[in-house]
């Protein structure tokens, strides 16, 4: 019952210029209202918003009357005539008064019902054509005993409510008119909109006070359960305070008989445990507090089962208990070449970080003069696609160090309390995943594997990435506090390794922590290696599978590598290698074969058909068709762009579920294509009588970015032009209207994909040469990488024609690197073939 919008119902009707009978029509303007059924005989204010107000001006106007009728769904911005009931309450504008804002305040008298006869919705709100239905008061002595019968049943209702007033109880005696006081009750009820609504249409007052009289009874029945069950509650901590004091008295019973006392022993047994925790000051403090109240509580307590909860996890903590460092670099990178074949730069990383960690271990004892030791506090984040050794180079780091390793999952975690924990006051509460995984670990400088990081959600519950901007600060995880714990805990000596695929879903301030050490996959040399070394091995052992049982050779596996896994890591290839393994345990089983040999024959045989060609998948011989090159969640890969043309009037159509950025891409080619027409030998007429069509395929697949605009210009010259763009080369690269070619990301992976696929040549932005030196010599050995500044450099490569009309630079061609020597010897060099000036530069 809302107490505290008490209306009196107005007595005066003189307000009301029209006869009340149900024959009586008028068009009145319709003002929709939220959340509110306005009833006759009553004073309403009103602020009206500004959509409304033209309403209100004209209504001020005219005769001041207007329609109220409640709408059907609040959530409706501009509802329609459907989305109103269709019966409502004529009103007249008493007071009106425009505030500083623009908006209306008005003081309506609600006169008579109306139901709709027919809806105007021509102007700028909506007006409607009313049957005024007023409401008929039967005089009899039923109407007399309801209305006397509701009026007690809601004084009584009202004593029952702690915070109502007398005043409203006087105000609903002093109605005598039964309408009046139906429609009283009704207003200061608490009940649904539509069981106001459904009020107001019911004919009849006997029908409404009966109605109100089953509402009002139904809330004096809960309103008495409510009562009933806040007396047990009350008399349970009156017992629950007895039988404490009981207690106290039988424990000094119990003292002065000598009796044992098996509650002061495992209060003794915390306290021993307590000394030989090595907490620090304010966690010592704390604990010392709870068990003081754990010795002086009832174990029927309500409290009793979570003071012991606490005190176990403040107790059983790593405060003190460290793994003492193995600081044997050349051991330690002796784990990480037998753990992991080749990612050479990723393991001369972290062999500088370990280094490191240990000259700071060995001069703890020096002085230090500055307020943070960023050294120390590094935090690495492992980003690259699945499957290229993330989880298990952090495994190794521990194994190495010879400290211990525990893991936490980041992926689809949303809620803050995960990483901090909940507070003591929620029932069931408990740490954080944080200190639990600490408190598994069993040391409180473990490696502290962070997976998933880049899948770190957030809802209404808080954001968990906020959270760990204190985990991975070094100069605030020093006193980490957990909201269970509730006192301060040293994560600084802790090694945390975080793991990502992709690095734009983390935060900016979260990804500002780490140091990021990017893996971006395994060529197919290394491939093979890691399945003869680690893959086959443990398949072997997975399977009790002896080695002289079945052998592998290298055909087999670069077999299973090119035709049945395209991926930047290892996992596929195993779960194949896994599979094969499977297979050759039926042979020995049925067969009795003593040896099984793995050829590539017998992959063919055991996996059935390839899932993926080695080679690009057939020649490009027909023009509109370019290979670009891009970079999904797994790595590189090939992109095809497709262009088709047909007669029309100069438009361009692009799918494939392109972005914003891609789709502005094919805008910038196509407009390049048009403005260098004469230049490229296509006629300008063309455009204006021909549509093109652009199209990526994969079209389930959303794709962005602006790496294909290159590949985007030569589809469309291809196409005008009509020569097919060589099948063997691969194109990336940002295109601008004046035709300069800016640099592009993920050139490492990108060109591992292109080797993968077998492509023979590469078109690459001049002032991404740099990243040449990221890439393996094997691919480079295979790639011929030509790089331009200028569009117009690579379009006689990739279409075979000859230069452009009005000059341009030819495109510069990176020679691979010099087979064996040294690192400097295989870099590419800096100055490539070719040089001048293109035309427009």
């Amino acid at each position: 019952m809302d107490i505290d919008n008490i209306n009196n119902p107005s007595t005066d009707n003189s307000a009301d210029p029209i006869a009340p009978t149900r024959t009586d029509t008028d068009v009145v303007a319709i003002l929709p209202v939220r959340g509110l059924v306005a009833f006759p005989h009553m004073t309403l204010p009103f602020m009206v918003s500004l959509e409304s107000s033209q309403l209100i001006e004209d209504a001020v106007n005219a005769d001041g009357r207007i329609g109220l009728i409640t709408v059907k769904d609040n959530e409706a911005e501009d509802p329609a005539p459907d989305q109103l009931y269709g019966v409502g309450t004529l009103a007249k504008i008493m007071h009106a008064k425009k505030n500083g804002d623009g908006i209306w305040v008005v003081l309506l008298n609600a006169m008579d019902r109306f139901h709709i006869a027919s809806w105007e919705t021509s102007g700028p709100y909506l007006r409607a054509a009313i049957v005024r239905a007023p409401d008929v008061v039967e005089a009899d002595l039923e109407t007399e005993a309801l209305r006397d019968h509701l009026q007690r049943t809601f004084r009584e209702v009202l004593a029952m409510l702690p915070d109502a007033s007398e005043e409203m109880g006087k105000a609903v005696a002093r109605i005598d008119d039964p309408l009046q006081l139906a429609y009283a009750a009704a207003f200061n009820m608490k009940m649904a909109t539509a069981t106001r609504q459904n009020l107001l249409e019911m004919e009849g007052v006997n029908a409404k006070l009966r109605k109100l009289l089953e509402l009002l009874s139904r809330e004096k029945e809960m309103l008495n359960i409510g009562h009933k069950i806040q007396n047990e509650v009350q008399e349970k901590m009156t017992k629950s305070k007895r039988d404490y004091y009981l207690r106290q008295q039988l424990d000094a019973i119990k003292k002065e008989l000598g009796e044992d006392d098996e509650e002061a022993s495992e209060a003794d047994d915390y306290a021993r445990r307590l000394d030989e925790a090595g907490l620090p000051d304010e966690a010592r403090k704390e604990a010392q507090r709870e068990l003081e109240r754990f010795q002086a509580m009832s174990p029927q307590a309500a409290e009793y089962a979570m003071i012991k909860n606490y005190l176990d996890w403040l107790i059983d903590l790593p405060w003190s208990r460290v793994s003492e460092d193995n600081t044997d670099i050349a051991a330690a990178r002796g784990v990480l070449e037998d753990d992991h074949y080749g990612l050479e730069e990723i393991k001369e990383r972290l062999i500088e970080y370990l280094a490191v960690r240990r000259l700071m271990n060995n001069r703890e004892e020096a002085p230090d003069t500055s307020d943070d030791q960023p050294a120390m506090g590094v935090i690495l984040c492992l980003a690259g696609p699945p499957g290229v050794g993330k989880t298990s180079l952090g495994r190794s780091v521990a194994r190495a160090l010879g400290r211990s390793f525990t893991r936490m999952s980041l992926g689809g975690v949303r809620d803050e309390a995960e990483i901090r924990g909940h507070r003591r006051t929620y029932i069931g509460a408990m740490p954080g995943r944080i200190i639990q995984a600490i408190k598994r670990a069993g040391t409180r400088n473990p490696v502290f594997m962070l997976d998933e990081i880049d899948k770190v959600g957030q809802d209404w519950r808080g954001d968990p990435s906020s959270a760990l901007l204190e985990v991975l600060d070094p100069a605030q995880n020093g006193a980490f506090r957990d909201h269970y714990l509730d006192v301060d805990f040293d994560l600084s000596e802790v090694i945390f390794i975080a793991t990502a695929n992709q690095l734009d879903t983390i935060p900016g301030p979260l990804r500002d922590r780490m140091e990021v050490i990017t893996l971006d996959g395994y060529t197919e040399l290394e491939k093979l290696q890691i399945a003869k070394r680690h893959l086959i091995p443990r398949q072997l052992a997975a399977h009790r599978l002896r080695e002289e049982e079945i052998t592998f050779i290298d055909d087999a596996i670069q077999k299973i590598i090119q035709d049945y896994t395209r991926e930047a890591g290892v996992r596929n290839l195993e779960r194949h290698i896994a599979a094969v393994c499977r297979k050759g345990i039926v042979q020995l089983s049925e067969k009795g074969w003593p040896h099984v040999v793995i050829t590539s024959k017998t992959v063919r045989s055991y996996l059935k058909k390839e899932r993926f060609e080695a080679e690009v998948s057939g020649a490009i011989d027909m023009p509109g068709i370019a290979t670009g090159l891009a970079v999904t969640s797994v790595g590189g890969d090939i992109l095809y762009i497709e262009a088709t043309r047909m007669p029309g009037s100069g438009r361009m159509n692009l799918t494939g579920q392109l972005g914003d950025v891609m789709r502005e891409s094919a805008q910038i080619a196509y407009a390049y294509v048009r403005s260098r027409a004469e230049a490229l030998h296509i006629d300008p007429q063309t455009f204006a009588t021909t549509d093109v069509h652009l199209h990526v395929p994969a079209g389930a697949l959303p794709k962005d970015g602006p790496s294909a605009g290159v590949a985007m210009v030569m589809a469309l010259v291809s196409l005008f032009s009509g020569r097919p763009v060589r099948s063997d080369v691969g194109i990336t690269g940002e295109i601008t209207l004046r035709g300069r070619v800016l640099p592009v990301g993920g050139i490492k992976m990108k060109l591992m994909a292109a080797h993968r696929a077998g492509l023979k040549t590469v078109i690459l932005p001049t002032r991404n040469r740099s990243d040449l030196d990221d890439l393996p010599a094997e691919v480079l050995d295979g790639l011929e990488v030509i790089t331009a500044d200028r569009v117009d450099e690579v379009i006689p490569t990739v279409l075979g024609v000859e230069p452009l009309r009005g000059g341009g630079t030819t495109a510069r061609t990176c020679p691979p690197p010099a087979r064996g020597g040294d690192a400097d010897s295989r870099r590419v060099p800096l100055t490539c073939k070719g040089s001048g000036r293109a035309v427009g530069d």
